[in-house]
């Protein structure tokens, strides 16, 4: 078997326009929430291949020198589909100049988007956002959810609006884990297993960034979060991890 092992971030990415997979227009999906489980060192890789107009599917878009913030400050992103931008003076600044294209998303929406995209699901149906602007020119329907036996009993099933959201799925997905063996197969700690590893199912490419890497065999099966057959490359983090908010409790 072949290691999927590379030797830095740079060259991760440095064949995927020859291949295809990283162009002008392309789509990207990056993991973390906030600055935690971000892929700080594949993020400045992305950077400096130069690529632009890119769409960016991320839970947020960073600080405004630090994760996708670097891609802000360069102007490599033409739209974000996010749920949370309130820490980037960078993101609001362009948003309200009309220089980046903005789709907001409720949080578990996004994550159901991005989800459904990996299991193949072309779209569904979810009550959130129904009645507000989020449903803006998008199909939604009255209908009733399955009825509890209780419901059943009383012959009551009360109508509710659904609003009808799109599966998502990339062409480039970057990711974070904790640790990784050669094959790709991935776990995650802690928080940071948040968007990363429904993001690794639902993208034709996937690079995993991890802090450390073990033999193949040395980590337990029942323990792996995401199987190594979803990854395609992974590299090893050699990038600061910063805080988004530092708090610490009086001495």
């Amino acid at each position: 078997m072949s290691t999927k092992l590379q030797p830095d971030a740079a060259t991760a990415l440095a064949d995927l326009h020859d291949k295809g997979i990283l162009f002008d227009g392309c789509t990207v999906m990056v993991g973390g929430f906030g600055l935690c489980g971000i892929p700080e060192s594949l993020i400045i890789a992305l950077r400096d291949t130069g690529v632009k107009d890119l769409t960016c599917i991320s839970n947020n878009a960073g600080v405004d020198d630090w994760g996708l913030g670097l891609l802000l400050q360069t102007r490599q992103i033409k739209k974000m589909i996010s749920s949370y931008v309130g820490e980037n003076a960078t993101f609001e600044k362009q948003f309200l100049d009309g220089d980046l294209e903005v789709e907001f998303n409720p949080q578990g929406t996004l994550a159901e988007r991005i989800r459904a995209g990996g299991a193949g699901i072309p779209a569904f149906y979810t009550a959130t956002g129904a009645g507000t602007v989020i449903a803006e020119g998008k199909e939604t329907r009255l209908m009733r959810l399955p009825a509890s036996s209780a419901r059943v009993n009383t012959g009551v099933f009360p109508e509710r609006e659904f609003v009808m959201e799109t599966g998502l799925y990339a062409d480039l997905a970057l990711v974070k884990a904790d640790t990784a063996d050669e094959f790709g197969n991935l776990v995650y700690r802690k928080t940071a297993r948040n968007f990363n590893p429904m993001m690794a199912t639902a993208a034709a490419f996937v690079v995993a960034e991890v802090d450390h890497v073990v033999d193949l065999g040395g980590l337990d099966p029942d323990a792996i979060h995401t199987p190594g057959n979803f990854v395609d490359r992974v590299v090893q983090s050699t990038s600061e991890k910063r805080i988004e908010q530092r708090t610490i409790r009086p001495g």
